[in-house]
């Protein structure tokens, strides 16, 4: 008798979540399965993390110091675009992506593939918005964990994103004083 009831409403939630997912995507291609997989998984992994920090008695502080956030800000930016965009990266988003053209200095635009489980990694793998959550979290992690490592990435990090903002300053005075 339970088995039965059980079914019905299994039936019944899938039907929802079919029907909500149709009203929501409004004829777009909208995989809110894929979605929903990406932020369980997300809280999956801070779960773990954190956990991994109380079990270790790592301190945690009242609130990160400025020059902290300061630094995380700029390395989470760079390591996101690192993964996202940049041509070196692009065999970790191949399995996820279809290549589309080059978009700006080294970096590429790319697509998410149409599949469900690849359209999701896909866009996660293309958008540095989306990853920088990931990204900050992974940070986030290692300062608590491992601190001076992770500080030392972090500045490597850091003066890539300097040196890439001279790059282009360098690149727009050239272009500016010669009109190349």
């Amino acid at each position: 008798m339970g088995t039965a009831a059980d079914s019905r409403l299994t039936a019944r939630l899938h039907g929802l979540v079919r029907r909500t997912g149709r009203r929501y995507a409004a004829g777009h291609d909208r995989p809110l399965g894929g979605y929903l997989a990406a932020m369980a998984g997300f809280a999956t992994y801070t779960t773990a993390w954190a956990t991994t920090v109380r079990l270790l008695g790592r301190p945690v502080p009242d609130r990160p110091a400025p020059w902290d956030v300061a630094l995380t800000s700029v390395a989470t930016f760079r390591l996101s675009r690192l993964l996202t965009k940049a041509s070196v990266t692009s065999p970790l988003r191949a399995p996820f992506t279809r290549y589309v053209a080059p978009q700006g200095p080294a970096e590429l635009h790319e697509e998410a593939q149409p599949e469900n489980g690849r359209h999701t990694v896909g866009e996660l793998a293309t958008c540095p918005f989306c990853m920088s959550v990931w990204v900050a979290s992974t940070l986030t992690a290692g300062q608590l964990l491992w601190p001076r490592a992770t500080r030392t990435a972090m500045g490597a990090l850091t003066a890539l994103a300097g040196a890439d903002a001279l790059q282009l300053a360098y690149s727009a005075l050239v272009e500016k004083t010669t009109g190349e």
